[in-house]
């Protein structure tokens, strides 16, 4: 059990939520360039499970790295930070 502390959590923005039981997650993260040392944002969009269908686009949710639920789809809603206005 003491696996569960390894996964991934991340914290991201909801970009769309017209699926059934899945999220789109954006994810931005500062990298800071190899050559002149500039930090550059990056957004990475993840397919997230969310099983109660609650996300709403533009909710700010952490989620968790877990098992393959599809092809495409390996992270789940863990919870909703802050919910859009």
């Amino acid at each position: 059990m003491e696996d569960r502390n390894l996964r991934k959590v991340r914290t991201g923005l909801v970009a769309s939520s017209g699926m059934d039981k899945s999220v789109c997650v954006n994810v931005r993260r500062k990298v800071k360039h190899p050559r002149y040392g500039k930090f550059i944002k990056k957004t990475t969009r993840l397919l997230a499970h969310d099983e109660n269908n609650e996300c709403g686009v533009g909710d700010t949710v952490r989620i968790m790295e877990t098992r393959p639920i599809s092809k495409s789809k390996c992270w789940r809603v863990v919870e909703i930070v802050e919910k859009a206005k």
